[in-house]
């Protein structure tokens, strides 16, 4: 048998670096990047480097042998190299101006199908929710960009359908679940088959070009290709799922790409909102029933826990009370906000929409209908006001959606300012900063859970805890004495008996009595209850425990494990930091506001 040498088996043999898969593909870098993405093959880090690298100390990049061993049987590399082969062919019948045989070779442009490496990839329809995220997030994107020369105009037009058909079927399903607005954007989360997707629609502002490349368009392009094929995918599985007609029906004039909403940048920005308030035409021609997602708690039952049970039940009831939270209501929404969100969110719960008809395209009432209940406004004051109406601004609607529930429309007034905008997607018990209005808020507060076993009558109101703990005290404390007081009576009892007799035999007999009795008295006065006491903590011996517990936990690492130590205790050191930076800067913040309170109250007297 013959020795293997260096190199030639483990981590060697394992990894393959990218200008050897090149070769071995023949593709070029551009074409190799491309199928890499589409197929979702990665670079790696291997454990030894040097050991991947056959001994070499540089930094490469590097595959598993096994991915590209893969690649090599994708039929979409055959496509790629007709790609190159079409290149030269027409280069050289544009270079001897052979413009007929030039004219048939165009005809024939080969095009890249990857409907097969969608289903390759997501072999359940679950596993591509699972992965929604990211194509929603970047599609998103590119629906809102103009024509640029590494991203054509019909491209930006097909992801600005995709997302509206998306948004069409989270309005008809009701599935919106948190929004939050942030710097990057509007951040959404919905409900879909019971995952979880969250993606960030981008604020609209005008386009403005880099004059420096800083963002590779071309790679985000070829994400960009493979993500609408498999939103298209999922968006015809949820419309049939919901008995909705695929592709879906606008009203004429609406979506209708000509040269003139292509090239003018409000309107085509316009149009997509536009498209965001009609109704779907079904297939079943009959409403979903609303009731129709209510936990069966009669299969619960059988699993016996009746807390995760109640849990369930209470969020069931609360988003069904949140599928209906606007219903009935009628929204218009002033021309200086931002509509696309608003219409989003009103719309999945059950609001009706409409804005300012001659300024943008779709609206569906005046601002002069007497039945609106309320009109959203981001200005400081309005002239004309109606009586019959609500004016609030738009964090008012956010909030409600997050609370679930309609908040008074009193903070929220024009000109009012605003309570803090908390976000939804942190947990309440995090190690980290949290704002004291989210410490107050009801909604976060923790109640005590009761158990099985305990019944309502044990239940004591908070109000009056303190007063009730004091009279038991009291009663402990009147209990003790009279206990006491009759010990001592007893005593002397014993004594005036022990006086009375005079037989030497009777005095050991009582002693060992009396000794039987004082242990016994003196164990029921060891499990008497006391009034406790208070008893301050020295920061400074806490502080100093604190430390010798951290040098010991250092000690008892092992030296392969430090660095790794060091992080954790760094990384915690920053938290730290940072929490106290915010909690000094909030400090700060509440002061300036005390001090122009009182000066405004001093120039008011």
């Amino acid at each position: 048998m013959r020795r293997p040498r260096k190199y030639e088996s483990g981590e060697a043999k394992q990894y393959i670096t990218r200008r050897a898969a090149l070769r071995k593909l023949q593709l070029s870098l551009n074409d190799f990047r491309r199928l890499c993405i589409i197929k979702g093959v990665y670079p790696r880090e291997p454990k030894h480097r040097r050991r991947a690298q056959k001994g070499s100390s540089d930094i490469k990049i590097l595959y598993h042998a096994k991915d590209i061993r893969f690649l090599l049987h994708e039929p979409i590399v055959w496509t790629l190299r007709d790609y190159k082969i079409f290149a030269k062919k027409t280069g050289r019948d544009r270079a001897i101006k052979d413009f007929r045989n030039l004219k048939r070779r165009l005809a024939q442009y080969p095009e890249l199908k990857i409907d097969h490496i969608v289903k390759e990839r997501y072999p359940t329809f679950i596993d591509a929710i699972k992965d929604l995220d990211d194509c929603l997030t970047l599609l998103f994107l590119f629906s809102t960009f103009p024509s640029l020369r590494l991203i054509p105009r019909d491209q930006s037009a097909l992801c600005r359908r995709l997302t509206i058909e998306f948004l069409h079927y989270i309005i008809a399903s009701k599935s919106l679940r948190k929004v939050f607005i942030s710097i990057k954007g509007f951040y959404f989360q919905a409900d879909i088959k019971g995952q979880k997707v969250t993606w960030i629609v981008p604020h609209y502002y005008p386009f403005k070009p880099h004059s420096k490349e800083e963002v590779d368009f071309k790679v985000m392009s070829i994400f960009v290709e493979f993500y609408s094929i498999m939103l298209g995918f999922a968006n015809y599985r949820l419309y049939h799922s919901q008995n909705l007609a695929y592709p879906p029906q606008f009203p004429v004039g609406v979506l209708k790409d000509s040269e003139e909403t292509l090239n003018d940048e409000s309107s085509f920005i316009s149009d997509r909102i536009a498209a965001l308030n009609f109704e779907l035409e079904r297939t079943d021609k009959i409403a979903e029933d609303e009731d129709d997602n209510v936990i069966d708690l009669e299969l619960l039952e059988q699993d016996g826990d009746s807390r995760r049970i109640l849990k369930m039940k209470k969020e069931a009831q609360e988003i069904a009370r949140l599928k209906s939270l606007f219903k009935g209501l009628k929204f218009f929404i002033n021309r200086e906000v931002p509509r696309e969100p608003l219409v989003i969110l009103l719309r999945s719960f059950g609001a009706r929409v409409s804005w300012d008809s001659t300024v943008f395209s779709g609206a569906t009432f005046d601002e002069s209908d007497e039945t609106i209940t309320h009109q959203i406004v981001d200005r400081p004051s309005l002239n004309k006001q109606y009586i019959s109406r609500d004016y609030i601004q738009p964090q008012w609607v956010f909030d409600c959606v997050n609370k679930r529930q309609l908040l008074p429309t009193s903070k929220y007034f024009i000109g009012v300012v605003l309570p803090p905008h908390l976000s939804p997607f942190v947990e309440p018990n995090r190690d980290a900063y949290i704002p004291p209005e989210e410490i107050h808020d009801p909604a976060n507060i923790e109640v005590h859970e009761q158990s099985d076993e305990e019944s309502p009558e044990n239940d004591v109101e908070p109000v009056n805890s303190e007063v009730s703990q004091n009279f038991m005290d009291f009663q402990l404390e009147k209990a003790y004495q009279e206990e006491n007081a009759e010990v001592d009576q007893f005593v002397e009892s014993v004594h005036e008996e022990k006086s009375e007799d005079g037989i030497e035999e009777n005095k050991e007999k009582n002693s060992k009595a009396n000794e039987k009795e004082k242990r016994r008295l003196h164990e029921k006065k060891n499990m008497s209850v006391e009034s406790g006491k208070i008893c301050k903590e020295d920061k400074r011996l806490l502080r100093k425990n604190k430390v010798d517990e951290h040098r010991l936990q250092a000690r008892m690492v092992k030296p392969r494990h430090r660095n790794l130590f060091r992080k954790l205790i760094r990384e915690k050191q920053v938290k730290e930091k940072e929490e106290w930076l915010l909690k000094k800067k909030r400090r700060l913040i509440d002061q300036k506001d005390k001090e122009a309170k009182k000066a405004y109250k001093k120039t008011k007297a």
